[in-house]
């Protein structure tokens, strides 16, 4: 064999040779630590079936740290089949393993130039095509959606592409898709990697991914035949669990009207030992339900069943305390408890999970919510309580432990396990009741009621050894320590939460009640503060005027010196604005009490679009630089550099600007609700026919319902900003400090473009010959450029037909031209070709997202025409 053993010379015996050992040692091997590792990180990860499923099973970094040494060994083998074997056939496969490490190992550099390298290098169509499919997917993690798209492109031209790298490709473009939030281009990939599946449990991962995708669509009767599919393949308990339940529901729950029978279905489930693990799910789901029929009190008590069970996915208990955290928040009104639903809710998030940052930014307003709303209740109650005498306060002390003494022993009363007496129970050591637990640690009351006089006569005592506490000098309740809850604002323990103290002592409560002018005047400072902050945030964070109004109505009688009475004037002449109320009646006292005040000035003297005042071009300059954050989604940045510019400028020429786009981010990031709320209070008070027309656009593609009455073209907005335009005499003013362009669209006429043409879909439907005609166009006018057609239902009202790539905007709108002049079909009148553009794929993304094309024709006509 030692002939055959230089890497150098290469003869037929010495490629044989080379072959075979490449392939079955060094390659082999470094393929099987990678399966190991891949197979870890798949073990790792626990699926949300209650969520869709996402393309690609997430890689925790923890989780490639732990499989450090197996990666390091694979590229050790996969780089011995490189040096060893040179003239190999398996070089290639061994650099995209290589490759493939690095990816995992999160040094994206090289591996982008390892595929590039193999993309451009090698002669191997196998490994260049998965190369080319794995880049792709590096730019998508990245968001590089142009150089995915010259990907896409690029393997759209390549010939003879095997099944399994066509199995992967169309994964990798569903994933792409995914991202960008597309469900339609997401479903038709993966019903094309459904195609060129093999494997059985990955086809019911597939089949139920869709599944999940189609009942959000209310296709029904797909749904439930795709979780019928999904129960194939022997899929994992959980997979087949969800695809029975789902598919019930899609089948028969929602539609049926025999609430008892759903209700029954719902217990049967809960009473089957194999789901002792999915209890949670079944009554949340049964939670659900109830909800649909506006039994909230019942679909409450099940949330809280469902929280206290054991449950196999702390998601899942994620997911219970939201639904909680929104109950209260949007039946109940109940800010405070909603706050402390969501607090639960994000310890059982990771900050990766989808659900998160939105959570987070709702946290923030609730927080502020419930900070000044708990000082209202406890300073409120402590001042009240210092007025009284001594004896006074002692019995009302006296009332609420004898009142939290009962509280607690019901709720453990509550806990008891009922049962009936047998002769078992006799043999007990302790006896006693024989309708509840008798032996003392399966008696939660006996337990709470031992745990109140063992704090009656000990106090809050720490445990600890008996030479502890002799060196210490314990006495008989000391070391209790003082806590911050006044008497009649304790907060209520949810049933759902074990009582890990029993009660405060009566010289704690007393403690707490302030003795002296200086301790009282420091509680009406925070008062005051908690009045008019809370005012703010019911105001603009949670679109409650009328709750706001109370709250500085209060303010302004308690505090009539406070220095924060201007801008509680001002906030309550923009409440009875929105609400159509006596307005002027604020502005009347800002005139008399403060006439020299910057709210005075602004409600006196409101900024028109003409002019070019300091504040004007101040507040377009902070407008301008909210925008682009807002672009970049980074909405609470935006939203602090528009309520500071509102504070500082409350009137000038973007201030319904500044307005609107602060209801755009609660869109991102408050309830619906509240989004809903806003935008039609801010389509009864705008003065802006431009901004009004947008509001309801926004207003319509939340509910669904159709504009009423047409709006003049006068109207539209001007392409270079589409929420409002700037007027000429304020850009001319404001020429050393000229603005950005706040518009939506972007020129980029180097970037790769599609062509458009919109119409109703039922000319698509009547017209079945229209692509063919098409492609026949194509066919002799573009034969060697592989342009692509294909359709998309856009809108209820349109649909539309795309014609891609081409690789500028000049080639895209040349192809315009001679579609205006030289394409015909009978079913295309020549009002609807005029009607067509073409448009960047950076700008296709946010047209695809707003589904407004007379907004985007618009930036058409003044960028392209």
């Amino acid at each position: 064999m030692a002939i055959g053993c230089s890497s150098q010379k290469d003869t037929f015996t010495n490629r044989l040779y080379h072959n075979v050992t490449a392939h079955f040692n060094a390659y082999f091997l470094a393929k099987e630590k990678i399966d190991e590792a891949e197979k870890s990180f798949s073990d790792a990860y626990q699926e949300d079936y209650s969520q869709v499923l996402p393309v690609f099973l997430p890689i925790d970094s923890a989780t490639v740290d732990k499989n450090e040494e197996t990666l390091e060994e694979a590229r050790e083998l996969a780089a011995k089949a490189i040096d060893w074997h040179r003239i190999s056939n398996w070089v290639d496969d061994s650099y995209y393993l290589i490759g493939l490490i690095d990816y995992y190992e999160a040094q994206t550099d090289d591996a982008i130039n390892t595929f590039k390298y193999l993309n451009v290098e090698s002669e191997n169509d196998e490994v260049r095509h998965r190369s080319l499919v794995q880049l792709l997917r590096i730019f998508i993690d990245q968001r590089k959606f142009d150089n995915a798209a010259y990907v896409i492109d690029f393997l759209s031209k390549e010939e003879e592409i095997s099944k399994e790298n066509k199995r992967i490709l169309y994964k990798t473009l569903a994933y792409y898709y995914e991202i960008r939030n597309e469900t339609d281009g997401l479903i038709a990939a993966l019903e094309k990697t459904l195609e060129h599946t093999s494997d059985s449990k990955e086809a019911s991962r597939l089949y139920f991914t869709l599944a999940q995708l189609y009942q959000r669509a209310g296709f029904d009767a797909q749904a439930y035949s795709y979780y019928q599919n999904a129960m194939d393949g022997n899929p994992p308990y959980e997979r087949a669990f969800f695809s029975q339940l789902y598919s019930q529901q899609v089948a028969e729950l929602e539609k049926s009207k025999d609430f008892k029978k759903v209700r029954a279905y719902y217990d049967d489930l809960y009473k089957n030992r194999k789901n002792i693990d999915l209890r949670d799910v079944v009554l949340y789901e049964k939670a659900l339900f109830e909800l649909k029929q506006n039994e909230t009190e019942e679909a409450i008590r099940l949330l809280h069943k469902a929280a206290q069970e054991q449950g196999k996915n702390n998601k899942q208990k994620g997911y219970i305390y939201q639904k909680l955290a929104e109950v209260y928040f949007n039946q109940k009104e109940d800010y405070q408890s909603s706050k402390y639903y969501l607090d639960s809710a994000l310890q059982n998030f990771k900050p990766t999970d989808n659900s998160y940052n939105a959570l987070m930014n709702k946290k923030e307003v609730l927080d502020n919510f419930t900070f000044n709303y708990e000082i209202i209740q406890e300073n409120d109650s402590l001042i009240a309580l210092s007025k009284l005498s001594q004896e006074q306060q002692e019995e009302i002390a006296d009332k609420f432990l004898e009142k939290e003494e009962a509280r607690l022993l019901a709720e453990a009363e509550k806990k008891t396990d009922k049962r009936n007496a047998n002769i078992f129970n006799n043999l007990l050591a302790f006896g006693g009741n024989g309708s509840a637990a008798s032996f003392y640690f399966d008696n939660p009351t006996a337990i709470q009621q031992g745990e109140i006089e063992f704090f009656k006569s000990w106090g809050n005592r720490a445990l600890a050894d008996d030479w502890r506490r002799k060196s210490s000098g314990y006495q008989p309740g000391s070391g209790i320590e003082n806590t911050n809850t006044n008497i009649d604002s304790v907060k209520t323990q949810d049933t759902n939460t074990q009582i890990s103290s029993s009660l405060p002592s009566k010289e704690s409560l007393l403690a707490n009640i302030p003795k002296d002018e200086k301790a009282i005047s420091k509680l009406n400072d925070e008062l005051e503060s908690a009045y008019f902050e809370l005012g703010k945030v019911l105001f603009f964070d949670l679109a409650r005027p009328d709750m706001a109004r109370e709250y500085l109505h209060d303010l302004i009688q308690k505090y009539p010196d406070s220095d924060k009475k201007p801008e509680a004037y001002y906030t309550l002449h923009l409440i009875e604005e929105q609400t159509g109320g006596n307005a002027d009646y604020y502005a009347n006292r800002l005139n008399k009490e403060f006439p020299e005040s910057p709210f005075t000035k602004s409600v006196n003297n409101p900024v028109e679009k003409s002019s070019g005042t300091i504040a004007n071009k101040n507040a377009s300059a902070n407008y301008s630089k909210a925008y682009d954050l807002y672009q970049a989604n980074d909405y609470m940045q935006s939203r602090q550099i528009i309520r500071s510019t509102l504070d500082n400028y409350p009137l000038t020429s973007v201030t319904d600007k500044l307005l609107l786009l602060d209801i755009m981010i609660a869109g991102k990031i408050d309830d619906q609700k509240i989004y809903k709320k806003r935008l039609e209070q801010y389509i009864n008070t705008t003065k802006s026919a431009d901004l009004e027309k947008m509001a309801r656009n926004m207003l319509i593609a939340l509910t669904g319902e159709k504009e009423t009455e047409k709006t003049d073209n006068e109207n539209n907005l001007a392409a270079a900003d589409s929420l409002a335009r700037q007027d000429q005499q304020l850009e001319e003013d404001t020429s050393t400090d000229s603005l950005k362009t706040e518009s939506i669209y972007k020129i980029n006429p180097n970037q790769t473009h599609i062509f458009i043409l919109a119409v109703a879909p039922e000319q698509i439907d009547k017209s079945k010959n229209l692509t063919a005609d098409m492609e026949n166009f194509h066919n002799k006018n573009y034969p060697n450029s592989r342009l692509r057609t294909g359709s998309l239902s856009f809108t209820r009202e349109r649909s539309i037909v795309l014609v891609s790539p081409f690789s500028n905007a000049a080639k895209a709108l040349d192809y315009r031209n001679k579609f205006l002049t030289e394409f015909k079909s009978q079913a295309l009148s020549e009002e609807i070709k005029k009607s067509s553009f073409v448009i960047s794929l950076e700008n296709f993304q946010q047209l695809n997202k707003r589904k407004d094309i007379p907004e985007y024709e618009a930036f058409y006509k003044a960028s392209y025409q």
